[in-house]
């Protein structure tokens, strides 16, 4: 059964012979190993061209701002999962990864999509990028309340992996469209929701890497690559200090069951 698309059967990827392995139009023993670091080789697995020093100074800090969290989510599930089965680190690595989604991670790539539409309808419509993010907020709201990139638990003076990124675009003069529009989006936060709210993480990120060249479809990427990193960290600890009972068992304690009682028989 066909099933999509088949009429284009390439890749540009990779491709290797008896004597050499090609990456990306390089001789990957000739030309990367050994001479790349590995940021610069992601960059150019995902592009197909070397990353520039703004691109790639960027892209360092922000594999370093989410690598690593605590106890969230993903890393509870990996851990637990380990704890179970410790001998499928790779299965663990996955428990961690398969929670990566709209809420925990992946918000970055909500907010890069949206940022992205928000820039495109200021570029075709040319109306002032305020008006353009009060619309598109309303828009927003029609389907959710929740505003990307904006919010936090408990950084309310705005998450300081957040402030300090910004700071940086704006110091190398990267700043663009897209840090632009998530600006007004914030700017236009009271008017629309009745409130200002901090930046988090998940909002500098997307507009950043959007205005230094990363690709839209990319972005999730990002978050998974990094978090692969912090999660066989914390595997790691775990093998040597486990917790993953703990977790599960602290879990057990602090949830009460509330569902009807057996029936006398």
């Amino acid at each position: 059964m066909r099933i999509g698309k088949q009429d284009a059967p390439f890749t540009a990827i990779c491709t290797s012979d008896a004597d050499s392995i090609t990456v990306r139009g390089k001789d990957l023993v000739g030309e990367i190993i050994g001479k790349t670091d590995f940021t610069s080789y992601f960059w150019f697995l995902v592009t197909g061209v070397e990353p520039n020093e703004d691109q790639l100074f960027f892209a360092n800090a922000v594999l370093c701002a989410l690598a690593e969290h605590g106890l969230v989510p993903s890393v509870v599930a990996a851990r637990m999962t380990y704890a179970a089965a410790p001998e499928a680190l790779q299965g663990a690595v996955a428990a961690g990864l398969l929670g990566c989604g709209s809420v925990v991670l992946g918000s970055a790539e909500v907010a890069g999509r949206f940022y992205a539409d928000c820039v495109a309808d200021w570029r075709e419509s040319g109306d002032d990028i305020n008006a353009v993010a009060l619309r598109n907020i309303t828009r927003l709201r029609q389907t959710t309340k929740a505003i990307p990139g904006f919010g936090h638990p408990q950084h309310s003076e705005g998450d300081p992996r957040a402030n300090l990124l910004l700071d940086l675009a704006d110091q190398r003069g990267v700043s663009g469209d897209h840090v632009a529009m998530m600006r007004a989006l914030q700017a236009a936060l009271p008017e629309t929701i009745g409130r200002h709210l901090p930046v988090n993480v998940n909002g500098p990120i997307p507009a950043i890497m959007l205005d230094v060249g990363f690709p839209l479809a990319a972005l999730k990427g990002i978050g998974l690559l990094c978090r692969t990193a912090g999660l066989i960290g914390h595997l790691t600890e775990e093998a040597e200090r486990p917790i993953g009972f703990i977790l599960s068992g602290k879990a057990a304690e602090g949830i009460e069951y509330d569902g009807p009682e057996p029936t006398d028989q």
